[in-house]
């Protein structure tokens, strides 16, 4: 193995997932067979990182990439962390060794056909075979929950449909809707490009005049009903038009980093099987996030009222899932068959992920 062979992995390993196309990882070569991975958090200025768990699911997702990679180049892998109490910037130490005899994983060849698709996708049901690839991705560890028939769909759609309304109120999300979208592109190395956003050109156009100002936000929200045209395009539809609703449960509250990461690397597999079995995937995790900030009582917001709007999502959240509020939750997502999106969001450049 040598430094060429470690520039190709990273090649490859940048595609892996992460918030908002965040990208919370740099990278450092120590040696041959040794590659330093520098992670870091956004939870000071993203709402939706609580106490850095989105980031850490990321590591875990690049760490697995890595690992996919690696196999196609008949490598293995294996991973030490280094962190504080807080784990803001954890860094991940990955030492490759070879690995003879032992085939490519079957998900290689889709590190980078894994896209996000925001837009409606056809009700066809999931087939028993991909139900049951999904569930072997997961692993042990997690549990698949699946929310499928109509009635499910539309209770779902329900859910992001007020979920969504907090999120496009909330004064303190309006910086990241602000500067997440990278307007009239097809493509963005570090945002999400307009035209995956999943909005039509004139709702598009709208949506850039009203985000140039939290005033303006204000303004159309209170009375011109600005929320209801993106949440019908970015949310309700979409939950009602596709396969189905997947929740991903660990059968074990994650303590700490490690299981975050752990959780982390379980979602790449489930994304890439997903993708592997002609699927596409979008993550709807705004219910989730906001039910972390609600059963831990903290306060996103000064408006109090989108608080206890939260904590009442929470309870229906866990009604549809038939949960408790100690029973955790790390991924939510909806599925189904459509064709390629044609826009997406690319990657830093490797030579700007360096260190």
């Amino acid at each position: 193995m040598n430094r060429e062979t470690l520039l190709q992995l990273l090649d490859l390993a940048r595609w892996a997932p992460s918030g908002d196309n965040t990208q919370p990882w740099r990278f450092s070569i120590v040696g041959d067979q040794h590659l330093r991975v520098h992670g870091h958090d956004t939870r000071d200025h993203v709402l939706y990182d609580y106490e850095g768990r989105a980031s850490h699911m990321a590591h875990g997702a690049l760490l697995e990439t890595l690992r996919v990679a690696a196999s196609g180049f008949g490598l293995a892998t294996h991973w030490t962390v280094e962190a504080d109490e807080e784990a803001r910037s954890p860094t991940y130490d990955v030492h490759f060794s070879t690995n003879p005899g032992v085939p490519p994983d079957l998900l290689f060849p889709h590190i980078q056909q894994r896209v996000v698709q925001r837009r409606p996708m056809r009700t066809t049901p999931l087939t028993a075979p991909q139900r049951a690839a999904i569930e072997a991705a997961a692993g042990d560890e997690v549990a698949v929950q699946y929310f499928a028939s109509f009635a499910e769909r539309l209770k779902v759609a329900s859910l992001l449909w007020h979920n969504a309304e907090i999120r496009l109120t909330c004064p303190e999300a309006f910086a990241v809707h602000r500067d997440v979208i990278e307007w009239r592109a097809r493509f963005s190395q570090d945002r999400i490009p307009e035209r995956a956003v999943g909005v039509d050109p004139m709702t598009a156009r709208l949506m850039e005049w009203v985000m140039q100002s939290w005033e303006r936000v204000q303004f159309f929200n209170r009375y011109l009903l600005g929320t209801v045209i993106p949440r019908v395009e970015l949310d309700f539809l979409p939950a009602v038009l596709c396969g189905a609703h997947l929740l991903l449960r660990p059968r074990q509250a994650p303590a700490g980093l490690h299981d975050w990461v752990r959780l982390g690397m379980c979602l790449q597999r489930v994304w890439l099987t997903v993708a592997r079995e002609g699927l596409h995937l979008q993550p709807e995790l705004t219910p989730v996030i906001f039910r972390w900030y609600a059963r831990a009582d903290r306060r996103f917001s000064a408006d109090p009222a989108l608080f206890a709007s939260a904590h009442r999502l929470a309870h229906v959240f866990e009604d549809l899932s038939g949960c408790g509020p100690d029973e955790p939750f790390f991924f939510f997502c909806r599925v189904g068959v459509s064709s390629v999106p044609s826009s997406r969001s690319l990657r830093l450049e490797r030579e700007r992920l360096m260190r």
